[in-house]
């Protein structure tokens, strides 16, 4: 039965004074009513977003596809009959905004996608700006929990970097498939309805979705690997990170790293595996070819990240230059990602500029 209609909370929570606010708000947003469409959308459109991102492997992307969506919505309420939840509906809507979108743009890279790994600094890279790249994700917000009681994932777990970059790897409707089933916690059949598909075809979308991601998800979620080795840990390894580059102290950042550590800053096309690789690059560019840096730490993906400023000298100003989420296994640092994208940091919460 729907959950609109049934008496009990989208969110299952099942206070009546609650339903009938949001019926209320059903009915007028239904008559014309934007500020009532807004209050219906203001508890998902946080999830909406998540999901939106994940699809696309873009926080621009998102924004865009999460806005056309409710543009969609809004102009589809009045036909909207109550079948299902208000929830379920708005996420057919999102969903299939992001498989237009998929279709259009196709899927989005990092370094490692495009060919193997540099064994030396390549100096005066130029960015290659006609690829699609990954983009980080500011995940501050998002609920630890599952979205639904048979989905697979955490929504943080499924924002981790590795789980959306192997999504990328998937046609849109087998991508659609796993996130609303193993991250979301919609049924079968619900999906079906959302993708105006057959059951059938959508467990054998979510099967060969699946087999993909088991052949490229490391053993262990960053979550799973925060959880063991615990918050204080996780930020004194991206503060040692940051305060090593700041330094110039080649061996305190080797120490950090692990044998097989990998480095790569989209849009830059080379990257680098394995600790000799990676100090090559980091003596020759970051602590050579750089002045002074500064930094803040965030959260991105659900991995811990470092917001990098970079000046001319330590008196002058230094100006935002890159986000870089770590990836974590064991006590190391196995993977950094540097996003070389300024813009990043007002969707991060951060300064464009440090003293």
């Amino acid at each position: 039965m729907d959950e609109i209609s049934s008496g009990r909370l989208a969110d299952g929570t099942g206070e009546a004074s609650g339903q009938r606010a949001q019926d209320a708000d059903l009915a007028r947003a239904r008559d014309g009513d934007d500020a009532a469409f807004t209050r219906l959308l203001a508890p998902l459109r946080r999830e909406l977003h998540a999901h939106c991102y994940r699809m696309l492997g873009s926080v621009h992307d998102a924004d865009d596809a999460v806005q056309e969506a409710l543009v969609r919505a809004w102009r589809g309420l009045a036909r909207f009959e109550g079948r299902s939840t208000l929830r379920t509906w708005l996420y057919t809507v999102a969903t299939r905004v992001c498989l237009d979108m998929v279709d259009a743009r196709g899927k989005r890279a990092l370094p490692m996608d495009l060919g193997p790994s540099s064994e030396h600094a390549v100096l005066d890279q130029v960015p290659r700006t006609e690829v699609a790249w990954l983009g980080p994700y500011p995940d501050a917000g998002l609920p630890h929990e599952p979205a639904g009681p048979e989905a697979r994932y955490e929504q943080r777990e499924a924002v981790e970097l590795a789980f959306v970059a192997a999504c990328q790897h998937l046609p849109g409707n087998q991508r659609a498939a796993l996130l609303l089933f193993d991250v979301l916690g919609f049924t079968a059949a619900e999906i079906a309805a959302m993708m105006d598909t057959s059951t059938t075809s959508v467990n054998s979308a979510l099967a060969r979705a699946r087999r993909v991601l088991a052949g490229r998800l490391p053993a262990r979620t960053q979550r799973e690997t925060l959880h063991s080795v615990g918050g204080a840990r996780a930020r004194t390894l991206a503060t040692g990170f940051a305060s090593a580059l700041e330094r110039g102290d080649a061996e305190a950042l080797i120490a950090l790293l692990t044998e097989d550590v990998t480095w790569s800053m989209p849009p830059l096309p080379h990257w680098y595996h394995g600790i000799d690789a990676v100090c090559d690059f980091a003596v020759q560019v970051p602590i050579t070819r750089c002045p002074s840096w500064r930094h803040q730490l965030t959260s991105a993906n659900g991995q811990p990240a470092v917001g990098f400023y970079l000046g001319a000298d330590p008196a002058h100003p230094h100006h935002a230059w890159a986000i870089a989420v770590l990836t974590l296994r064991d006590d190391r640092i196995a993977e950094i990602t540097s996003f070389l994208d300024p813009g990043l940091f007002r969707l991060f919460g951060l300064p464009g500029t440090m003293a």
